[in-house]
């Protein structure tokens, strides 16, 4: 029997994620953790076949789970499922040992879609990372300066994408995230995960707190 760890603290998405794994490869055992901590005594102790890994964690970055997976379980198809598609990110992932990078900005039946192919040994990045890693070795060749690779936790904390903007000034407006969700176009998990990240990176815990934050930035009235 196969085993699976997923990393995600989100507990809503980490039983998606769980889902998708148990739906690509049925009858897997799957280990499901919110702390890179607990991630990494879990790679000491389970030989995974495959795992499922979001680099943002409370306790420290993803991206040190897979470098370790990288280091005692080899073997270990070691997917990173962020919803970021920078340089800032992606880079250091694929240095770690990542396998593959899968955005979760994408409904289900295209990652699980993306991670049977993972599985049977094809190409393991979703369209725009690829797209991405070409341009990054294009603008390599023609001589100009690539992106500088940097661990994520290196990136600036209070920067937020275009995205997470629109993101907070609806949560600051009051909508929910099912409304959101539609609005955007998105699904709510990707939602959740936008919402995790900008609480993260504005060190607030509420949305009362994240209200304050896009008034300040001028966001709202």
């Amino acid at each position: 029997m196969k085993q699976a760890l997923v990393v995600e603290d989100l507990a809503e998405v980490r039983d998606w994620l769980v889902g998708i794994a148990q739906s690509v490869f049925p009858g897997v055992e799957v280990t499901a953790v919110g702390r890179a901590d607990a991630a990494m005594n879990c790679v000491a102790s389970h030989p995974f076949d495959v795992a499922l890994v979001d680099l943002g964690r409370p306790d420290g970055n993803g991206i040190d789970v897979v470098r370790l997976l990288h280091q005692k379980r080899s073997q270990c198809l070691a997917v990173v499922v962020p919803i970021y598609d920078d340089d800032e990110h992606l880079f250091p992932a694929l240095q770690a040992g990542a396998f593959g990078y899968l955005l979760k900005d994408q409904r289900r039946e295209a990652l699980i879609t993306q991670l049977l192919r993972i599985a049977s040994g094809e190409p393991p990045l979703s369209p725009p990372i690829a797209r991405r890693v070409l341009s990054f070795f294009g603008r390599s060749s023609a001589g100009l300066t690539p992106p500088r690779l940097q661990p994520a936790s290196q990136v600036e904390t209070v920067r937020l994408t275009e995205q997470e903007t629109v993101v907070l000034q609806r949560v600051a407006k009051g909508y929910t995230l099912p409304e959101i969700a539609q609005q955007l176009g998105l699904s709510r998990y990707t939602i959740a995960e936008h919402v995790k990240h900008i609480y993260r990176k504005l060190d607030v815990s509420s949305r009362a707190e994240a209200a304050l934050e896009a008034a300040r930035r001028g966001l709202v009235s």
